[in-house]
C-alpha cells in the first residue's frame, strides 16, 4: 500500500474517486501511464501494490464512486501492462467479476466496460477465467438495467471472438456450466445460452455434438417459449444439430432417445412435432443401436399416432412402420417384455388409432417372438379380454386376431374360450353388443366347428342357468344366420347320413338343452323332424312362457330365410316328410292366433299341396311309442325303426337329456319366482331378440302376474 501511494499522486487518487466521469477518466489515464512506466522498469512489485490499492481501497469500497474509479483504474492498469498483463490477471479479474453483482447498476455497467478493455488487451490469456466470466455474463444478460444489458452484450461478443480463436478453451469444463443453466426460464438468458451453443458448434475444433445429450433437453424446452425469436433460435440450433447427426458416423442415440421420448408428450404442439421428427430420423439412422430403447420409443410413438395435429400423426405413423420393420435380435438386448408392456398399456388408450397400432404390435411380437410373448401371457390376457368390449369394431376384430394367434396352441385355445364365456357371464352387455361379432370372427379364425364344440362343452356344465340359456340362444341365432357358419350348418343338415354331422349334432345338443327353442332350431336344421315333434310334445305348461314365445316368434321368422330353404322345399313332398309337417303344425298350435308369427306360419302351411295319408302311416305316426316310427330317407323310401337310434343317434337318450336339463331350469325358475315375488321388474331380453308387438308385452304381464301368484279373476 505504501509503495502504491508513493507511486500514484494523491491528486490522481482523489480524481479517481470523483463523482464526475471526466475526472475519473483522466485519473485512469494517469494510472495507465504510471503502470506502463513501472512495467518498462520491471518494477512488478510496485505494479502489484498499485493493483492491490485499486482493489482494496476502490473496487471494494462502500462508496459507489470509489468502486467506479477502481474498475476504470484496473482496466487502465491492464492497458498499461500490455503484453505483461497476463502475469497480473489473477489480481485484476476477480474484483471486476465481483462488481458484476454490485447493487448499483452504474457500477455493473463500469464492470462490463472494464472487463471489455481488459479482454481486448489479454485476448487468449483471458480463457482461464472463462467459466466465471460466462457465469457473470449469463446473469447480466437478464439485468434489469438496459444499459447494463447493452454493455454485457458487447462484452459477450468480444468473449465469443476470443473463445473461437483460442486453443485453450476446454469444452469439457464448460458443458457442466451450460447444462446447469439450460432450464432457466428467463428469455434473455435463453437467448444468451442459444447464442453460445450456436457459436461453439460453429468452431471446427469443438465437438458440441458429442455433448448434445447434456443440453438437448434444454433446447427442446425453449421450443415452447412465449418469444417467437427464442423459439426460432432454438429450432435453428436443433435443425443444425440434426443435420450434423445425419452426417456423423458416431452418435450416442440412446441418451438422446430418452430425452426425445419425454418431449414427444409435451403439451406444446411444435415441441411434439420436433421431437417425433427427431425420433423418426433416429429410427432410420440408428437402427440396431436403438434396440435397447425400442420400448421407450414405442411409448412415445403410439400416443402421437392419435395426435390432434395431422403433421404429427403422419410422422408418428411413418416412424411406427419404420420401427416395426426392424427385426431385432433377442441377443441385441431387445426386451420383449418391455415392448409388450407398452403395447398392452396403450390398448387402454382413449384413442382408437393408438389402440389399433398397439394391437398390431402385439401381433408382430407374436409372429416373431411367439415363445417369449407367451411367457408373459398372464400379464396381457386380461387386457385383451377386456378389449373385446371396445366401442370400435375395428379394435375388437384386431383383438380377436391376437386371441386367435395365441389360441393356435390347444391349451391356449381352451383358456381363451373359458375366459370368453366368463366375461360374457359377468358382463351381459358384452354378449348383447359384441357377442355376435366376437363369435363369428373367432369362427373364421379358429374353425367354426372347433369353436362351437368347445363352447358347447363349457356351457353344458354351466351353473348359472339363466346365463347358459341366454348364451345358447345367442349361439343358436349366430349358427342360423351367419355366413361364417355356413359349413357347419351344411354339416348339421347331414346329421342323419354323415357320421361327422351326427357327432357335431350330439355335441351341440348337450348344451342346446338349456333352451327349448334352441333344441327345436337344431332339430329343424339337422332335419331330425320326428325328434323335434317329440320335443314339442314333451313341453309342459312351465315351458310355454313369454320368453319361449318370443324365441318361437324369432324361429318362425327365421324359417322364411335362406337358411331353411331346404326345409321349405321339403314341404313340397308331404308324403316323404310327414314328421316335418307334424312339427310345424305343433309349433303353430303353440303360437297365439293373434300373433304375427302364427299368421306367417299358417300362410306357409296353406301353400303346401294336400296329401292324403294312408291308414298305416296315420297309425304309426300316432303310435304310443314315439321311437317306433317310419324313418324317411332322402330318396323318399321309408324304413321302419323299432329302436331308439338312427345313424348312431340315440334319440331317446337325447330326449331324456333335454328333459333333465329343463327340469333343472324349472326348479331354478321356481326358486327365482319365490325370491322375487314382490318384484315388479321384468327379466331383461337380450338385444339380439327381435322387438315384439304389444301382444307379447301383454302376455308378459299376464305371465308375470301368474308367477307372482296373483289372482287374475
Amino acid at each position: 500500500m505504501a509503495d502504491a501511494l508513493t507511486v500514484i499522486p494523491a491528486a490522481v487518487l482523489r480524481n479517481l474517486a470523483d463523482k464526475l466521469y471526466e475526472k475519473r477518466k483522466n485519473a485512469a489515464l494517469d494510472v495507465e501511464g504510471i503502470v506502463k512506466q513501472l512495467a518498462t522498469n520491471g518494477e512488478h512489485h510496485k505494479i502489484t501494490a498499485v493493483i492491490n490499492l485499486l482493489t482494496n481501497e476502490f473496487t471494494y469500497s462502500s462508496q459507489a464512486n470509489h468502486r467506479k474509479g477502481g474498475l476504470i483504474g484496473l482496466a487502465a492498469a491492464t492497458v498499461g501492462l500490455t503484453s505483461e498483463a497476463a502475469q497480473h490477471l489473477e489480481q485484476i479479474v476477480p474484483p471486476v467479476l465481483s462488481s458484476f453483482s454490485d447493487q448499483d447498476s452504474r457500477v455493473r455497467y463500469y464492470a462490463c466496460e472494464a472487463l471489455y478493455n481488459i479482454a481486448k488487451v489479454v485476448r487468449g490469456d483471458f480463457i482461464i477465467f472463462f467459466n466465471q466470466i460466462f457465469d457473470a455474463l449469463c446473469k447480466l444478460s437478464a439485468d434489469s438495467d438496459v444499459n447494463v444489458q447493452s454493455a454485457a452484450h458487447l462484452l459477450d461478443r468480444l468473449v465469443k471472438d476470443i473463445v473461437t480463436e483460442s486453443d485453450q478453451f476446454s469444452i469439457e469444463e464448460f458443458i457442466p456450466l451450460l447444462r446447469e443453466r439450460m432450464n432457466v426460464l428467463n428469455p434473455f438468458v435463453r437467448q444468451f445460452l442459444v447464442g453460445w451453443i450456436t457459436v461453439l458448434d460453429s468452431v471446427p475444433d469443438i465437438d458440441m455434438l458429442g455433448f448434445l445429450p447434456d443440453f438437448l433437453d434444454g433446447l427442446f424446452n425453449m421450443l415452447s417459449d412465449s418469444s417467437h425469436e427464442i423459439r426460432q433460435q432454438a429450432d435453428s440450433a436443433l435443425s443444425e444439430f440434426l443435420q450434423e447427426i445425419k452426417n456423423s458416423p458416431s452418435v450416442d442415440y440412446g441418451r438422446m432417445a430418452e430425452i426425445l421420448v419425454q418431449r414427444a408428450g409435451a403439451p406444446d404442439e411444435f415441441t411434439r412435432l420436433t421431437a417425433i421428427t427427431w425420433i423418426n430420423e433416429f429410427v432410420k439412422l440408428g437402427g440396431d443401436q436403438l434396440v435397447p430403447y425400442y420400448a421407450v420409443i414405442l411409448a412415445a410413438i403410439l400416443p402421437c399416432i392419435s395426435d390432434k395435429e395431422e403433421k404429427i400423426r403422419v410422422v408418428a405413423r411413418d416412424t411406427n412402420e419404420e420401427l416395426r420393420a426392424i427385426k431385432a435380435d433377442l441377443a441385441e438386448a431387445f426386451d420383449v417384455e418391455a415392448v409388450l408392456s407398452i403395447a398392452r398399456r396403450q390398448i387402454s388408450s382413449e384413442w382408437e388409432a393408438t389402440r389399433i397400432e398397439a394391437l398390431h404390435w402385439i401381433s408382430t411380437l407374436l409372429d416373431r417372438y411367439r415363445t417369449e410373448v407367451l411367457q408373459f401371457l398372464d400379464d396381457i390376457f386380461d387386457t385383451l379380454v377386456k378389449a373385446l368390449s371396445d366401442p370400435s369394431d375395428a379394435v375388437v376384430l384386431l383383438v380377436l386376431d391376437v386371441h386367435a394367434c395365441i389360441a393356435k396352441d390347444p391349451q391356449h385355445f381352451r383358456q381363451l374360450v373359458v375366459f370368453l364365456v366368463h366375461n360374457f357371464r359377468v358382463d351381459n352387455s358384452l354378449l348383447e353388443k359384441r357377442g355376435a361379432l366376437i363369435i363369428r370372427r373367432l369362427c373364421v379364425l379358429l374353425n367354426a366347428e372347433r369353436v362351437y364344440r368347445e363352447l358347447s362343452t363349457i356351457l353344458e356344465g354351466e351353473s348359472d342357468l339363466d346365463f347358459a340359456s341366454l348364451m345358447v340362444q345367442a349361439l343358436n341365432l349366430i349358427l342360423l344366420t351367419s355366413w361364417e357358419l355356413s359349413e357347419i350348418r351344411d354339416l348339421l343338415k347331414q346329421s342323419l347320413v354323415n357320421p361327422a354331422g351326427k357327432d357335431l349334432y350330439v355335441s351341440l345338443y348337450a348344451s342346446w338343452c338349456h333352451s327349448p327353442m334352441a333344441i327345436l332350431s337344431l332339430c329343424l336344421l339337422a332335419q331330425t323332424y320326428q325328434h323335434a315333434s317329440v320335443v314339442i310334445h314333451s313341453l309342459g305348461e312351465e315351458d310355454i312362457n313369454t320368453k319361449f314365445l318370443v324365441q318361437l316368434d324369432k324361429l318362425i321368422r327365421l324359417l322364411e330365410t335362406p337358411t331353411f330353404t331346404c326345409l321349405r322345399l321339403q314341404l313340397l313332398e308331404p308324403g316323404r316328410y310327414v314328421w316335418l309337417f307334424k312339427t310345424l303344425y305343433g309349433l303353430l298350435m303353440l303360437l297365439p292366433q293373434q300373433s304375427p308369427a302364427f299368421k306367417i306360419l299358417k300362410t306357409r302351411l296353406k301353400a303346401v299341396p294336400s296329401y292324403p295319408f294312408n291308414g298305416e302311416q296315420s297309425k304309426r305316426i300316432s303310435s304310443g311309442n314315439p321311437y317306433q316310427f317310419l324313418h324317411h330317407t332322402e330318396d323318399g323310401n321309408m324304413t321302419v325303426d323299432g329302436g331308439n337310434s338312427h345313424n348312431g343317434i340315440n334319440f331317446a337318450a337325447r330326449l331324456q337329456q333335454f328333459k333333465q336339463m329343463q327340469h333343472q331350469h324349472h326348479v331354478h325358475w321356481k326358486t327365482q319366482a319365490l325370491s322375487s315375488k314382490n318384484s315388479a321388474s321384468l327379466p331383461k331380453v337380450a338385444d339380439f331378440f327381435i322387438p315384439q308387438v304389444d301382444f307379447y308385452f301383454l302376455l308378459s304381464r299376464f305371465q308375470e302376474r301368474l308367477d307372482n301368484g296373483e289372482c287374475l279373476f
